[in-house]
């Protein structure tokens, strides 16, 4: 995990959900994520969140139809995704476990990988990928 001393800037990546407080929930249950700030909207949607993971941050909220500035969903099955999300952790075993324990959608099962550490890989319900591994890129 970074300390903090390392390189200035953030990426923060955003996302949209169909079902954006079932995200949340399997978000926070599943992949360990933390909620910093959730703005509900109307109709039971979520207008803005904003959970963190360590020294991370992911921005997401409900999917709007007729929004200009809508973020496409996940490929169906079959199809391609164009992005995934990296979730670096301390204890990979642990986190695996955790994951595999909640009956999550594990797609590749945690492997060594050959630039270190190890890595798995999950999708949430809607579909987004999720790779959790060990390796820290700022190491």
């Amino acid at each position: 995990m970074t300390d903090g001393t390392g390189p200035k800037g953030y990426v923060i990546p955003g996302m949209t959900y169909r079902d954006a407080p079932a995200a949340i929930d399997w978000l926070c249950d599943v992949l360990g994520f933390e909620r910093r700030l959730v703005v509900p909207g109307e109709n039971g949607t979520i207008a803005h969140a904003q959970l963190t993971y360590g020294n991370g941050m992911i921005m997401l909220g409900s999917s709007r139809e007729n929004d200009p500035g809508a973020i496409v969903f996940p490929a169906e099955p079959g199809g391609r995704l164009t992005q995934a999300n990296l979730v670096v952790v301390e204890d990979i075993e642990a986190h695996y476990e955790r994951v595999k324990a909640a009956g999550a959608n594990v797609v590749m099962e945690l492997q060594e990988q050959f630039y270190g550490g190890s890595l798995f890989a999950v999708r949430d319900p809607e579909g987004h990928l999720w790779h959790v591994g060990s390796y820290d890129p700022w190491a």
